[in-house]
This record gives C-alpha cells, structure tokens and sequence, in this order.
C-alpha cells in the first residue's frame, strides 16, 4: 500500500473519523489485520479559525503548503486534507507538491454523478456555501448547487463551529438542519451534500427524504482506495 499524508486538526472532531474510516475501508477491502499506512499533522484549529475569520488566507495557505511538503518529504504519496473549507487552498497545496493531491470536491461530485445527480443541495461553513472555491469545483463536474437562504446559512455555519467543532451534538440543532434541509429539497434539491467534515456527526440520510451524501466519508474512502491502489 501507499502512504496518505493527511492534513488533520480542522477540527480534530472530524479528523478522528478520516482516520477510523479509511482503515475500516482497507480492512473491508483486503481483510486480515491490514491498515492504512499513514502520516498526519494535527492542526491547533483555533489558530486557523482565526485566519479565516480574520481573512488571513494568505498566512494559512502558506502553512498548510509547508504542512504539505513536509509530509511528502516524510514519505506521504499522496496528500489528503481533512476539511472542505480550507479547500479554498487547494491550488497552493497542489503547487507546492509532486505527489496527487486528493481533492474532496471532486470526491464527492464523481461519487453524485454517478448516481445520476444534478441538482444539489449543500451544507457547510459559510466560506463553503457563499464562496465560489467550492460551488464551482462542483459546477465542473456539470452540478447544479443550491445553497440555503443567508439566515439559514448563518445558523448552519454557527451550528459547526460553535458545537460540533466542539463535539457538541444538540437535537434542537439537529431539527434545524433537517429544516434547512427539507427547504432545499422543497426547491428542487434532488440530494444534499453535507459539505462540512463534522455535519456527519449531527445529520445523515435519515434526516431528509432525499439521499445525502457525506463528504467525510467519501473522502475517506477515496484516500483508502488511493492506498490500496
């Protein structure tokens, strides 16, 4: 197998679940006692909030493409970040390596495409929902994105910070995303992507009447198939 470099810490919530994920992929797919060989950095996540929140991209790109290098040097073949929102940066991440860089977007529109897919609902941070990083990886892919009106958003995005990033899972919170969710598909969402690492740990495909797909898990999978190879 090959080694994945992943890029963790954002928020370390979700970060658990790409680690417990892709080793349950390698060990449904080629059994025995076999596990994902792999190499991660851990972000302290507040000093990126900080960034973001303070537009500080530049600064953040700049560690995450160092962050990358390093784990390429270390022997990583591969690079995997365990977010969707600083997939804003992906194009420095790309640039400052030699080896693939395991996109989560275009992870998940192969994966709703092949399903026959085209007009998607998605949830995540507000950098994901309102930002065109994101929407437009989807949109080369030939998808159709919907997002939830600004107040929706608002709370969606409050939700993972302020609790999931957290751990915190709250069933008053998760009444609201199936709400958000029932809208979207009200106005034609034919899925919904939950475009947030830790959305996982609140909804999934029992919250809407719509088939969801997760990114965390999708990603994860594709970074086990990766290894295996």
């Amino acid at each position: 197998m090959q080694t994945i470099g992943l890029i963790g810490g954002m928020s370390w919530e979700s970060t658990v679940l790409y680690y417990k994920l892709i080793n349950e992929r390698v060990r449904d797919r080629i059994g025995k006692l076999h596990s994902a060989p792999l190499l991660m950095y851990s972000y302290d996540f507040e000093e990126i909030k900080q960034m973001q929140y303070a537009g500080r991209w530049q600064e953040a790109a700049t560690s995450l493409a160092e962050v990358a290098r390093l784990l390429e040097s270390a022997g990583a073949r591969a690079i995997v970040l365990c977010t969707n929102t600083m997939h804003k940066l992906a194009p420095e991440i790309i640039s400052s390596v030699s080896v693939p860089f395991i996109h989560i977007g275009d992870a998940t529109a192969e994966r709703i495409r092949a399903k026959g897919y085209r007009r998607v609902g998605l949830l995540g941070t507000k950098f994901t929902m309102e930002e065109d990083f994101y929407i437009d990886r989807l949109r080369a892919h030939d998808l159709d994105v919907m997002v939830p009106p600004a107040d929706e958003r608002a709370e969606v995005n409050r939700i993972i910070y302020d609790e999931l990033c957290l751990g915190n899972v709250a069933a008053p919170s998760r009444r609201r995303y199936q709400e958000v969710m029932a809208a979207l598909v009200a106005g034609g969402a034919e899925c919904i992507i939950l475009g947030c690492t830790e959305i996982t740990m609140l909804v999934g495909p029992d919250d809407t009447s719509v088939e969801t797909f997760d990114t965390t898990a999708i990603h994860a999978e594709t970074a086990a198939d990766f290894a295996i190879g």
